[in-house]
């Protein structure tokens, strides 16, 4: 991968990959850190990789980052959840649903919401989520309904909506 291929993946990619991140830790400062690092490595192996992988790879690599983050923070017993005014301003329906989703998000484990948000918001394929995140395409089809099942669990009760 050639520097202008890099720069090329960080203005293609830089966005995804930050919203994939900030979703599953829901904490921003530590979502740039990990995106950051990924870049990193990203760079520091760019003669390893062949840029038409990059995407993938990448995505690899920020998750491997976030998981990492996440075994330190339980390791600390340290938990922040996304302050009141971080979801901006708006219509209060549109307010309502994204806290019920992300809610909703919070109560799956890291695999599932990972698998949710890789599949449903970044559109990738069952053959490509199996290789971030290392898993078979049954297995990320399995994990997957399960997770989905459990959003829609969560979603149809009417106290956690209103």
């Amino acid at each position: 991968m050639t520097e202008r291929e890099y720069n090329e993946c960080v203005k293609q990619y830089a966005d995804n990959v930050y919203r994939f991140i900030v979703k599953n830790l829901r904490h921003t400062e530590d979502a740039q850190d990990v995106v950051q690092s990924a870049f990193e490595k990203l760079w520091a192996n760019r003669d390893n990789v062949d840029p038409l992988k990059a995407k993938s790879y990448l995505f690899t690599i920020a998750y491997n980052q976030m998981m990492d983050h996440l075994r330190k923070v339980k390791r600390m017993n340290y938990k922040e959840e996304i302050p009141e005014g971080a979801l901006g301003t708006g219509d209060q329906p549109k307010l309502y649903l994204k806290k019920a989703l992300e809610n909703a998000l919070a109560t799956l484990n890291e695999t599932q919401r990972s698998l949710v948000m890789l599949k449903d918001y970044e559109g990738y394929s069952y053959e490509e989520i199996g290789k971030i995140m290392d898993l078979n395409e049954s297995q990320v089809k399995v994990y997957l309904h399960r997770a989905r099942v459990q959003l829609r669990n969560y979603l149809v009760r009417i106290e956690n909506v209103v």
